[in-house]
């Protein structure tokens, strides 16, 4: 086995080392490779008195971060209820594979609550009530429309991002995302891991901003969530 980086080991911590040991801010910070402007950006933080109604997400790479860190722990959610307690007819490997996703989605959504700080927004209310956990197929209907979003979503919102630091975690995040929705494809048809639903005519993949993304992510939000100030170019 090739030697790992602390970031990439603690993808692999169980989700009880998450709760009981956090990640401590700079941390990511020094994973992100973000300097002085990268904290400078963090410090200028969101503004708390423009919250409309719900979390208010913030602007420039603040609200782009706190974006991925809504989506990131409406993965985890889902994954760590998967997790305690597997759908009828689940194989060990089938248990396995969403164990390990769980647990980098946890990862994922740590980075984001520590690189934020003071300026992340609260723990999502999630609802989950179309989801039938017990059964195969709407457990994996499910990760694949989530794994799919997400990939779209950072596709959609890397060219918003303006500090490097963050832009490189992103990637590297994306890329781990898309690993995820090909292994969940495989498992509902095998071969259908980068069909035409997500990559287009000239091999890449498809992307959405994060109005479209969050309008459908809402079906599984209850919290509000007030992306008013979002960057858009």
């Amino acid at each position: 086995m090739r030697n790992s980086t602390k970031s990439e080991d603690q993808a692999l911590i169980k989700e009880q080392d998450f709760f009981s040991s956090k990640l401590e801010r700079r941390s990511f910070l020094r994973f992100a490779g973000a300097g002085a402007a990268g904290m400078a950006l963090v410090a200028a933080g969101c503004k708390k008195d423009k919250m409309e109604a719900g979390f208010y997400l913030g602007s420039g790479d603040i609200g782009i971060l706190n974006y991925a860190y809504a989506l990131e722990q409406l993965e985890a959610a889902f994954y760590t209820q998967v997790a305690a307690s597997f759908y009828t007819g689940a194989t060990q490997a089938e248990k396995d594979l969403l164990i390990d996703i769980r647990d980098h989605e946890i990862a994922h959504r740590e980075f984001f609550k520590n690189a934020l700080g003071s300026n992340a927004i609260g723990g999502l209310e999630v609802n989950f009530s179309s989801i039938n956990f017990a059964d195969r197929t709407s457990v994996l209907g499910t990760a694949k429309a989530f794994e799919d979003l997400g990939v779209s979503a950072y596709n959609g919102a890397g060219f918003l991002i303006k500090d490097a630091g963050y832009l490189t975690v992103a990637g590297k995040i994306v890329s781990v995302e898309a690993r995820h929705a090909a292994l969940i494809r495989d498992l509902i048809s095998n071969g259908s891991f980068a069909n035409s639903e997500v990559v287009d005519a000239n091999g890449l993949d498809k992307s959405r901003m994060p109005s479209e993304v969050l309008g459908i992510a809402s079906a599984f939000v209850k919290t509000k969530l007030n992306a008013n100030d979002l960057p858009t170019t």
